[in-house]
């Protein structure tokens, strides 16, 4: 049994210790937040639990009853609680983004090697069922020739962004903006699909704070290219599109992979969706145990991360978009 610490106290850190506790692979065993009283409120999500209480990142590093820590604070502070807790012997479990940039990251995943432990990135999709029976139906389409992968998706903040309030979600200072949350799906998607691309071409409408509201990226391989849409200012019921010579496949909410579909050409349409658990972190816990457990970095796991990273720091770059950790 993985014992297991959680830095946050959002939704997704409930979601992802719900997941956890159902794969009978972990036990909840510490609760982190820079409050007390924050963490005493959560806990009492988990009576039976019993975790053990922190507001100290290093009294955290430093206990004998953690072995992994899930990480889902802001996003400026991946890297740093990261790179701590792996010095400790820590093994990782980071929300994506993994970091604010591609050096920071680099040096999450150098930290890692360098003490022998696990550092995973939280990316739920290429972990369900739908989307790994998207990447087993690819080549039933003939040869690609273009993809439309797409997630927008109306902010509940941005009301009080638009009211003069400065939410994290659209705050530079936590790394934040649409490509880097919403949009990362989308360009993690792609490279798990396809790899890193030959090209990659940005734009993107920035908000006065200075992340970007929406925006838009061109892919380009050999042979085709991936459009991406995101947005966190407007919604989109658009499923994400996979084009080739003899069909299409289509997905709806590339998230979660909550629905696949395949049309060949002539022919009807086909469902090929499978139920899955309404918790979709289930799916990357159970994967990131059977890693901890064997002490093994994934190697084409790791090597997505760093491309992403990298990627997402030249499409700031481009858009503009400048974090203090730059």
């Amino acid at each position: 049994m993985i014992r297991l610490a959680v830095i946050g106290t959002n939704w997704i850190t409930k979601q992802f210790i719900e997941a956890a506790l159902f794969t009978e692979k972990y036990q909840l065993s510490a609760i982190y937040s820079r409050s007390m009283d924050s963490a005493r409120s959560f806990a009492q999500q988990f009576p039976t639990a019993a975790p053990l209480l922190f507001d100290d990142l290093s009294a955290l590093a430093a206990s004998s009853a953690i072995d992994a820590v899930y990480i889902a604070s802001p996003n400026s502070f991946h890297a740093e609680q990261a790179i701590q807790l792996l010095h400790s012997g820590k093994h990782v479990i980071c929300e994506k983004p993994l970091a604010a940039n591609y050096a920071l990251a680099q040096r999450m995943f150098e930290t890692a090697e360098q003490n022998q432990v696990v550092l995973c990135e939280a990316f739920m999709s290429p972990h369900t069922p739908n989307f790994k029976t998207l990447e087993a139906e690819l080549p039933r389409i003939g040869r690609l020739t273009k993809a439309f992968i797409s997630y927008c998706q109306y902010s509940s903040r941005y009301p009080k962004y638009l009211a003069g309030e400065n939410p994290n979600t659209f705050n530079p200072a936590f790394a934040n903006g649409s490509m880097v949350d919403i949009g990362f799906y989308c360009l993690a998607s792609a490279v798990t699909l396809f790899g890193e691309p030959r090209q990659v071409s940005a734009q993107a409408q920035l908000l006065p704070s200075g992340v970007d509201g929406s925006g838009s990226v061109i892919l380009a391989y050999d042979g085709f290219e991936v459009v991406l849409q995101h947005s966190k200012t407007s919604d989109s019921l658009l499923p994400s599109e996979f084009q080739g010579e003899d069909g299409v496949l289509h997905m709806s909410m590339i998230s979660i992979g909550k629905q696949i579909t395949k049309t060949l050409r002539g022919q009807a349409t086909e469902d090929l969706s499978v139920q899955q658990h309404s918790n979709p972190m289930i799916y990357e816990a159970l994967d990131f145990a059977e890693k901890i457990v064997n002490n093994h970095i994934d190697p084409e796991a790791k090597q997505r991360s760093l491309v992403v990273a990298k990627l997402l720091t030249e499409i700031r770059r481009q858009t503009g978009v400048v974090f203090p950790q730059d």
